[in-house]
């Protein structure tokens, strides 16, 4: 009964608001991928838009599809990556993910104003997290991680609007950045 452990055990509560925040933790310990199922319920129910921000881009092949088929399916899905790294092979590799992400219409930007290193993920001003996984093998996979899910709460709004006003500090990636080695 964990009634007996809420502040507001002895009145009523006095927070209203719709939704929910759902904290979130994955282990390495378990055959639970829990960082990996929230995303990936984040990337399939998105219908309109799906932002993300991410240190580092080295995903595998279900999270590849996942983020290509909404892209192909009509969804806005854009990507914020730094464009400083912290690690040189990391950051080639995270690139190397730009060109069939790009050719499936995800589009990928860069921050320019230093290193980035949020992992958020909105969609369709609806749903939202933010937490330590970032989308990689090791954090995916490997790490002790922690998030908190969102959905329909206000935090949804000002990540969307954190997101899109990152954007201005950011140079989006162009697959002639991609060709001519740029990129």
């Amino acid at each position: 009964d964990y009634a007996q452990y809420y502040p507001w055990i002895l009145t009523d509560c006095p927070i209203k608001a719709e939704g929910f925040v759902q904290p979130y933790a994955d282990s390495p310990l378990d055959k639970e991928n829990i960082g990996e199922h929230v995303y990936l319920q984040v990337i399939n129910g998105a219908s309109r838009y799906l932002y993300i921000s991410t240190p580092y881009l080295i995903i595998d092949e279900s999270m590849m599809s996942a983020l290509c088929l909404a892209a192909k399916g009509g969804v806005d899905v854009r990507i914020i990556t730094p464009h400083k790294c912290d690690n040189r092979f990391v950051h080639m590799t995270t690139r190397s993910y730009y060109r069939d992400l790009m050719a499936s219409g995800v589009r990928i930007y860069e921050y320019t104003c230093g290193f980035i290193h949020s992992k958020t993920m909105v969609a369709d001003d609806t749903v939202a997290t933010v937490g330590t996984t970032n989308l990689d093998f090791r954090s995916l996979y490997l790490n002790f991680e922690c998030g908190a899910l969102m959905y329909r709460t206000e935090a949804v709004a000002q990540l969307k609007e954190d997101f899109l006003q990152t954007l201005d500090r950011c140079q989006e990636i162009s697959e002639a950045d991609c060709r001519c080695g740029v990129i």
